[in-house]
Parts: structure tokens; C-alpha cells; sequence
């Protein structure tokens, strides 16, 4: 058994709203949960980044490049449980909204998607890798995240 739930936590191309949330949930929860979590990756709240060895990565976000798919790959061979959170992770959108573009639009946005090194498409996280639970709402399902996060310190045995 573990003394922490090891998380990560990681944002893609969204609004990041479902960040704030937990942020906002940090002040109601903080005096519990520093001793229930290690937060091996959040960016938001530390410069230090260790996403190897996670129980737990949150992903936050729609897919936009390749470069964003490899991280991806990445985090979900570092992670036993993988968590598409908010509705650009789930659905993908509204962050792919551009896949619905008539060609002519396409045509006027493919300068941006070149200089960026955006892919055509963008693709919802379970397009790329296994995805164990999602958090659904844009932002983020409050109550569905912190019913998640308590299944998950059952699971893994921390108290």
C-alpha cells in the first residue's frame, strides 16, 4: 500500500477552466488532502515535474499535435490510471471545432496550424490512448471529480 495517491496532473489545448476548479477545491480540501496526495506533475502548482510512476494523471484537454500526442503516450505509460477530465478531453470539444470546418475555412486557418505545428485535426484524449475514467462538464463535474478522487484513495489503499 501507499502512504500518497500519486498524481499527476496535466493540461492540453482547452480553456483550462477544469483547473481552476481543482485549484478551487484545493481550498477546501488542501488540510486533507496534502497528507492523502503526492503531486508528482502539476504544473499549476509546482516547477518541479515528475510524471513517472503516477496511480493517477489527469488529463485536461483536446489533442493538437503531434508533439502533444507523444506527451500523451508518455504520461499514460507512467500512469496505472488514466482520467480524461472536462469536456475538450472527453469529447473534444469545443477545442475541435475546427474539424467541422468547411474547406474554404480550412483554407484560411492553415497558416496558423503550420506555424504552430497543429496537426488537421483535433482529437479528444481517448482517440489516443486508453482512458480508465472520465470527469465530464465544461468546467469540470465538481461532485463527479471528488467522487472519482475518493473511489481512487479507496482503490489504492491510502487513508
Amino acid at each position: 500500500m501507499n502512504n500518497k495517491l500519486k498524481i499527476g496532473w496535466f493540461s492540453f489545448s482547452c480553456s483550462e477552466d477544469s483547473t481552476i476548479i481543482f485549484t478551487e477545491l484545493l481550498n477546501d480540501y488542501y488540510l486533507e488532502w496534502r497528507n492523502l496526495i503526492d503531486f508528482r506533475s502539476m504544473l499549476i502548482l509546482q516547477k518541479k515535474s515528475n510524471p513517472v510512476d503516477l496511480d493517477v494523471a489527469f488529463i485536461e484537454g483536446a489533442i493538437t499535435s503531434k508533439s502533444q500526442e507523444k506527451k500523451l503516450l508518455t504520461i499514460r505509460n507512467n500512469a496505472k490510471k488514466l482520467v480524461a477530465v472536462g469536456s475538450c478531453a472527453v469529447i473534444g470539444m469545443p477545442s475541435s471545432q475546427r474539424n467541422t470546418f468547411q474547406k474554404d475555412l480550412k483554407g484560411e486557418i492553415n497558416n496558423v496550424l503550420i506555424t504552430f505545428d497543429y496537426t488537421q485535426n483535433v482529437k479528444k484524449v481517448a482517440d489516443i490512448v486508453r482512458v480508465d475514467d472520465t470527469v465530464a462538464g465544461c468546467p469540470m463535474n465538481e461532485a463527479q471529480f471528488l467522487e472519482l478522487i475518493n473511489r481512487y484513495f479507496k482503490e489504492f489503499g491510502i487513508k
